[in-house]
Parts: C-alpha cells; structure tokens; sequence
C-alpha cells in the first residue's frame, strides 16, 4: 500500500532555455516514475515553472510530459498539492480543472501520522527583502493581474519570458549557507514555534537543501532546487528524509 509523502520545488521548468529544461524534466518524470508506486501524496511547492501565468484561454505552451505525468499520478489517486511560488504565483484554476491539483496560495498546515507540518514555498517569510515583499503584493493583488490579462498573450507571455531570463535559476548563481542565525526562513520556523508546535518547516525557494534541528522536537527542512542538486524530502508516516535523486 502507497503510504510515502514526497516533498519537491524549484523544478524551475524553462530555464535557462528549452533544450536544458527538456533534459530537467525527462529527469523529473524518471524520479516521478520511481516514486509513483510509494506515493500517497505529492506536493510540489513552488516554482515548477521558471514563469507561468494563466489567461482565461491560454497557457503557456511547453512541459506538457510533467503535465501528462501528473495527470496520471492525479487519475491514479494519488493526492497533488501544487504550492505557487513567486515564479509561478499566477496559477489559477487550470490545473486544478485538468488534473484534479489542489492548489495552494500560501501556507498549508496539515497533520499526518501524529506530525504537524507547516508548508510554504517560502518567499515573503522572515527578516528583510522588503523590495520583493513589496513586489509579491503587487504580483499578486488581483487587479493588477486582470490588468496584465488583457495584455494580448504573445506579447504579455514574452515579457514575462524575458523577464524570467533574468532569474536566478536561469543564470545558475550559487548558493551557500549563511549560518542558522542568518537562515531567513530558520528565523521564520523560530518565531513560528514560539506561537504554536510542529514537528517539520518544509520550505522551498532557498535553493539550498538543508536539515537544521529547530530544538528537540522541531526541524526545518529546505527543499532544495533541481537544477543542481535533484533534492527532495519523504515522510515514511515515521520520520522526514532530505534526499538526492541521480546524484553524481
């Protein structure tokens, strides 16, 4: 019986061009296929997509064996959360319409097996980055959405495009850790558990894959990124695990 919870993001599908996306995503849907038979849940938690953004008729073009794959996990009964991050933060209602994915705007907050978790993509959480705060409530205010839906979608889709060329994941900068006490996130899990317990933080948008020990009962986990790393977390119903899917 299925029983595994598998924990992904930051596919960043489309960057930095189309040809080393395609080779990300044949990956993605092997890892897919080998976690398939022990899944019972899947989240995906932010930035799938180096850019996504929804018209009422049109989508973007592309990814379309991802979306196929998941279609088939979500036909099978296996449970698909689609977290936005602030790459993709302007899905709507398509892929809960095509392939039954409940999508979540922010934070989900859920117990399994006795464990409480608190999941976000992880932007806009902690201490500084006021400027990208500022932008995400722009990004996401729902009338300035309808106002760049009626940008017709070639040359809405194109500058949206060029834009995301310009992202980190499309020009593959490094990341290091900067300590706990500088970890944003860390701080966030931190100011979370003064207020109320849980056993696991999963974040993503940190591109970096870390395990840190909260206090003696409480872990955050980052979820890493797939364009270097191919990292992703499982909960067996007992206990979380930061994996590495084909690592060299």
């Amino acid at each position: 019986m299925a029983k595994n919870i598998y924990f992904a993001s930051d596919f960043h599908l489309g960057a930095p061009n189309q040809e080393v996306s395609s080779i990300r995503e044949k990956r993605i849907l092997r890892w897919l296929n080998e976690i398939e038979p022990s899944c019972a849940e899947l989240f995906l938690m932010g930035d799938i997509f180096d850019f996504w953004f929804e018209y009422h008729t049109v989508v973007p073009k592309g990814f379309v064996r991802l979306q196929g794959k998941l279609a088939q996990m979500s036909d099978n009964g296996i449970k698909i959360y689609f977290f936005k991050g602030n790459h993709d933060m302007w899905v709507k209602d398509y892929f809960s319409k095509e392939m039954g994915i409940q999508v979540v705007s922010d934070e989900l907050v859920m117990e399994r097996n006795g464990k409480k978790f608190y999941l976000h993509h992880g932007d806009g959480l902690g201490p500084g980055d006021k400027k990208y705060k500022f932008l995400r409530k722009i990004f996401r205010n729902p009338v300035c959405q309808w106002l760049f839906s009626l940008v017709p979608p070639r040359i809405g889709l194109g500058i949206a495009n060029a834009w995301s060329s310009g992202s980190r994941a499309a020009n593959s900068s490094e990341e290091t850790f900067w300590g706990e006490d500088k970890e944003w996130l860390a701080i966030y899990a931190k100011e979370q558990l003064q207020k109320t317990h849980y056993d696991y933080f999963i974040f993503g948008h940190r591109h970096l894959p870390l395990d840190l020990q909260l206090n003696d009962k409480s872990r955050y986990v980052n979820l890493g990124e797939w364009l270097k790393f191919n990292s992703y977390a499982v909960f067996d119903g007992n206990e979380l695990s930061l994996k590495y899917f084909e690592s060299k």
